[in-house]
């Protein structure tokens, strides 16, 4: 026959004066809400059950990203960085126009007349002035004298397969050169071709220009830049670009004018 528990102090006894200290260390060891609101008990006439509440999820803590915003000298850099790179690559669009329009003969001698050239030396392609001192021992003429004697050979080769349009003269030593007259409809079609050489990096000009632009909207889209701020900068750029278009310009009416003049 079963026996069931008379009074409170009994049940008591049995959960808080347990003889097994391991069951008094897992109560003990609980999170707060779990060992005191989250448990009940159940009793029979032969033992007490204590339930844990299913549903108890440990507290969570949302972290909520932090995003630091840049600084004024962090923008100004930016927008250093900018301008230094529509600068730089401007410049080298002046510098490659000159050095198409220096490779275009104009009835004078000039040693940059053979920059293009490119000989093939031990196996490899080297520019032809890396290997050999050019010279103009007249206004009509160029002398190629070689670092290596026994490129003599590539060098000539390089020469006749370019389109400098001009024989060399190999004597052992040394290539000579003579630059032939042009005559009046070569002057006239050496002068469509730097007219277009100068039209094709006004448009590399504008591109960087474009380039520059979309820099500086990104800048204002991330709120970096007021609206204020980027048409000011973008007024600046222009000026940048009508700057270099001037001197493409001052540069093809120089070159133009050397073609034509007898």
């Amino acid at each position: 026959m079963a026996t069931s528990f008379s009074s409170t102090t009994q049940i008591r006894s049995s959960i808080f004066h347990n003889p097994n200290p391991s069951i008094t260390k897992t109560f003990a060891s609980l999170p707060f809400p779990l060992a005191s609101s989250r448990r009940s008990f159940t009793s029979a006439s032969h033992y007490v059950t204590l339930k844990l509440c299913p549903t108890f999820k440990p507290f969570q803590i949302r972290r909520t990203p932090f995003v630091k915003a840049a600084t004024i000298e962090e923008i100004e850099a930016e927008k250093a960085s900018i301008e230094k790179d529509v600068k730089n690559r401007m410049e080298k669009t002046i510098e490659n126009i000159r050095s198409n329009f220096n490779s275009i003969r104009t009835g004078r001698s000039n040693p940059s007349m053979l920059d293009k050239i490119e000989v093939e030396y031990y196996g490899s392609p080297v520019s032809l002035k890396s290997i050999a001192q050019i010279s103009t021992p007249d206004g009509s003429s160029l002398l190629v004298q070689p670092y290596d004697t026994s490129s003599l050979k590539a060098i000539e080769k390089a020469i006749v397969s370019s389109d400098v349009g001009m024989t060399p003269n190999n004597d052992g030593e040394v290539i000579r050169l003579s630059i032939p007259l042009l005559t009046s409809d070569r002057r006239k079609e050496l002068s469509k071709i730097v007219a277009k050489q100068a039209e094709e990096g006004k448009v590399a000009l504008r591109n960087i220009r474009r380039d520059g632009l979309k820099a500086y909207e990104k800048l204002e889209k991330e709120k970096k830049l007021s609206e204020d701020n980027a048409k000011d900068l973008s007024s600046d750029l222009q000026k940048l670009t009508d700057e270099y278009m001037k001197k493409v310009e001052t540069i093809f009416k120089q070159k133009e004018k050397e073609l034509l003049t007898v």
